[in-house]
Parts: structure tokens; sequence; C-alpha cells
């Protein structure tokens, strides 16, 4: 397996996550989706309840191949359920009308701040917005 630079790497992936965005956004309803035809129209058709079910039943098959890698299971069968987990996450975001560009970006707004100091951020900012 051949090295590939980490820029040129982060562009590839990047380029593949708005890849799939722009086939997802083309599943909506207003852009010809058929529910019928395509599961990620069926699902956008559906609703929230659809998709955020999915993306909690990712999320636990997430947690289940990597406590099974643990055990000696294959580390592969993780990727395979985190890639089924951000295809489902796309989606929702392609409801709310976000992309993956707003993921990095706010993953690179929060480069090189502590995830602690980052996480106490957030705290203190929830309680002021509740008036604690």
């Amino acid at each position: 397996m051949t090295a590939v630079p980490a820029p040129a790497l982060a562009n590839a992936s990047q380029d593949a996550l708005a890849r799939l965005a722009a086939v997802i956004e083309s599943r909506k309803a207003a852009k010809g989706g058929d529910p019928t035809a395509s599961y990620v129209a069926r699902l956008l058709h559906q609703g929230p309840d659809a998709f955020l079910k999915k993306i909690g039943e990712e999320a636990t098959e997430v947690v289940m191949a990597a406590k099974d890698a643990d055990h000696g299971g294959a580390k592969e069968k993780i990727v395979s359920e985190v890639a089924d987990l951000w295809f489902h996450c796309l989606i929702a975001l392609a409801h709310y009308d976000l992309t993956p560009a707003d993921v990095i970006a706010e993953l690179e707004r929060r480069a090189g701040t502590s995830g602690m100091e980052e996480k106490a951020l957030r705290k203190a900012v929830l309680r002021d917005a509740q008036g604690g």
C-alpha cells in the first residue's frame, strides 16, 4: 500500500464526500427523487424519524464492530460500519440543507483546541444560554 501525502488524502476525501453529498442532494423530492426507485429518496421522503433511526442503528453497529475488533474480530468491519454511519449522516445533512463542507469547516475551527477545553466551552455556553 502506497502512502498518500496528507493534503492529497484530505482533498480526495473531501471530493469523495462532496460527490456523495451531490448524489444524495439529487435524490430530494424537489429535485425529482423517486422514493419508489431510490433508498435515499425513500429515507428523505419518510422524514427525519427514518434516517435518524438509521443513524442510531449504524452508530450501534460501529460500537459492536469495535468491540468485536477488541476481541480478535476484523478491524475492516469497523470501516464498513463507519461508512454506513457516515452515509446516513450525509442524508441527515442534506435534509437540513447542510453539507460535508460545513462539518469540515467546524472540525477545522476546532483544530488546535484541546478537546477538554472545547467541551468545557460548550458547557459554559449552554449554561449561559439556559440562564444559569
